[in-house]
């Protein structure tokens, strides 16, 4: 009986222990400061990504485009290949205006997704609320519309983005083939809605 209470702790602590800390990582002394996130931080740059989205019983292939208007500004477009609008967004810091949407896409609940993920994928700087580090590798936490998310940084890249909720991973950004401040592939996939977008870089 006291080894079945003793497990039943130790369950429940790492079930309870913070996402960090599942892990591996370590609270760090190091000063705190902001985050910064380049991928879409140029004016000069159109970045352009073949797009699949896949939103619950619905697919939408096209072309995705981000564009930087000034700070804290920025255009997001998904076309199909024939250059057709299935949605139109301009964001200026936190704020979403929705230019044009097609109705299969125009449902609240899918647009606040849509709208979480994509200010994640362009919000440039944000502050730390704390650091966490193992090896060569930091976790910063960070708050974005209310909701906890952790940049994964290796070797000086953010490689990862992951929003939680009760200490386990709810959506997760991968970047890869990073050159230039420019990433080729990014995956976005949500864990307990069927949502997942896959852009990749012409």
């Amino acid at each position: 009986m006291r080894i079945l209470l003793s497990s039943l702790f130790a369950f429940l602590l790492v079930g309870c222990a913070s996402y960090p800390k599942k892990k591996g990582f370590k609270l760090s002394t190091t000063a705190e400061s902001l985050i910064i996130n380049p991928y879409f931080s140029s004016t000069a740059n159109d970045y352009v990504y073949k797009a699949k989205i896949n939103a619950f019983d619905k697919s939408f292939g096209g072309i995705f485009i981000v564009k930087k208007l000034k700070h804290e500004q920025h255009r997001v477009v998904f076309t199909t290949e024939m250059g057709n609008t299935i949605f139109d967004f301009e964001f200026q810091g936190d704020e979403l205006k929705i230019n044009r949407i097609l109705p299969e896409m125009d449902k609240k609940l899918l647009i606040n997704l849509l709208k979480m993920d994509f200010l994640v994928l362009i919000k440039e700087s944000s502050p730390a609320l704390r650091s966490y580090s193992k090896e060569n590798s930091m976790l910063k936490e960070v708050d974005l519309l209310s909701k906890k998310h952790y940049y994964a940084i290796e070797d000086g890249q953010l490689k990862k983005i992951v929003r939680t909720g009760s200490g386990k991973e709810k959506v997760a950004f991968l970047f890869s083939g990073i050159s230039d401040n420019i990433v080729k592939k990014i995956q976005i996939t949500h864990q307990n809605i069927k949502v997942k977008i896959v852009l990749t870089a012409f």
